[in-house]
């Protein structure tokens, strides 16, 4: 039975002035406190949604025949004996700070499948959407301290053709969700609207929206599908209010206070400012950001790999590189976990597109990368063929990958969740930890 208050359009639009997050900015704080141990890992994630070209950037085969080795050459490192694509070479002079596997390998070359299974470490189906890593360490490490500001912020809005959004708390519920951060920090108008008030709203009146999302609250409550979770909404609206009227949550979003010498050396672009953002959160107490990781085209560079390669990879290489050293000069790279990935590589035979030669969707063997957070660094594990096509060292598959995030993050991947129409799921069955890369 709906309850007798339906709040009007009017209502909603007056509530949706508090906060562009709507509706979901109380769902969002039924995330109880994240886990505060004496120095809890934290994670960076940048999402190369789309898939990278292993071949072009982190293991290239300059002796393959041309259709296959490309336009580009490798360049020595700061590591003996290990080389990175030429249009990276700001990784290559602080590659002794993070770890490059090179013999991933995944079940599905499609995008929503594979986003899902990196993102989470387990296999997506009609059925069963998986919480994807920062929704798990949300769920697993609550009860601690509660904090001013949300353990999981997601920067840069994504979505996967037929299978959802990736990234999100899937089968954990939406109160498990990232904080959506939908604005480009590289504009010169970047702010985070839920973290200021509208000058014709002064904090005596927040009260009355307080009432008024609450009402919302209440109403949507008994018309949401998470019965379950439904008990601990009144809590949570409370902390919704307080994370609105949050000064360190406010200052911690706001990039501008950052100097134009370190802005500029993470670059000028969206995922630079999206690393520099990513920092300043996880500084500010967040535990696990996921960055939108590409500036233009994506990753999924099927015509014109190339000049797109040219766009996308300097970015890349410019912000991953400042955001490295960064966290080390500021002793915080042993306890942030920092990954870049996409959902697979790309084929080592260049295709023939009319528009220019593309690779297309790879996944019997691609590469990522690892670093801090209690991961050894300055390693390359596993190793492919003479075309970057076949994996010949150290297969990792997925769960093993997923199992080490768990492990450097501090999460029980046996830990038992009830799904949305309540089946008991452990939150990683499958997997075993990469030893070698184990600080």
């Amino acid at each position: 039975m709906l309850s007798p208050y339906q709040p009007s359009r009017r209502d909603l639009i007056r509530a949706g002035a508090l906060t562009p997050l709507g509706l979901s900015l109380s769902g969002l704080l039924q995330q109880e406190a994240f886990a505060a141990t004496t120095k809890p890992t934290n994670c960076i994630l940048l999402w190369m949604l789309g898939g990278p070209s292993h071949i072009d950037m982190y293991d290239l085969k300059p002796d393959a025949p041309a259709e296959i080795r490309g336009e580009f050459n490798p360049i020595p490192t700061r590591l003996p004996g290990v080389e990175l694509g030429e249009l990276m070479p700001n990784l290559a002079k602080c590659n002794d700070k993070f770890s490059l596997i090179r013999s991933m390998h995944s079940y599905s070359a499609s995008h929503g499948k594979g986003d899902h299974h990196l993102l989470s470490g387990r296999k997506y189906t009609d059925s069963f959407m998986p919480p994807c890593f920062g929704a798990v360490l949300t769920w697993q490490q609550a009860n601690k301290h509660p904090a001013s500001v949300p353990p999981f912020v997601q920067i840069g809005d994504m979505k996967s053709t037929n299978f959802g959004r990736q990234g999100q708390a899937g089968a954990l519920g939406h109160n498990f969700d990232p904080f959506l951060v939908e604005q480009d920090p590289n504009s010169s108008s970047f702010q985070v609207e839920a973290f200021s008030t509208p000058d014709s709203v002064g904090v005596a009146r927040l009260s009355d929206r307080r009432n008024l999302l609450q009402s919302v609250d209440r109403f949507q409550s008994q018309v949401e599908q998470q019965i379950r979770l439904s008990k601990t909404r009144d809590a949570f609206t409370e902390q919704a209010f307080d994370l609105l009227t949050s000064q360190k949550a406010k200052q911690a979003f706001d990039i501008t206070q950052e100097s134009e010498q370190t802005r500029d050396a993470y670059g000028r672009n969206r995922v630079g400012q999206g690393l520099l953002l990513a920092r300043r959160l996880i500084e500010s107490g967040v535990r696990f950001v996921t960055v939108k990781g590409y500036v233009r085209y994506g990753w999924d560079h099927h015509p014109e790999v190339f000049p797109r390669l040219r766009t996308e990879v300097p970015p890349y290489d410019q912000g991953y590189a400042a955001l490295l050293n960064d966290l080390s000069d500021r002793g915080m790279l042993d306890n942030t976990l920092v990954i870049t990935a996409g959902e697979f590589g790309r084929t080592p035979r260049l295709n023939t597109d009319s528009r220019g030669p593309g690779r297309d969707h790879w996944s019997r063997a691609f590469s990522l990368t690892l670093g801090g957070g209690g991961i050894k660094t300055g390693l390359v594990l596993g190793a492919t063929d003479k075309h970057a096509a076949e994996i010949t060292e150290r297969p990792v598959s997925v769960e093993d990958y997923a199992a080490t995030v768990y492990h450097a993050l501090g999460m029980n991947p046996r830990k038992t969740y009830l799904t949305l129409d309540g089946r008991p799921t452990e939150s990683l069955p499958a997997g075993n930890v990469l030893a070698e890369l184990v600080a």
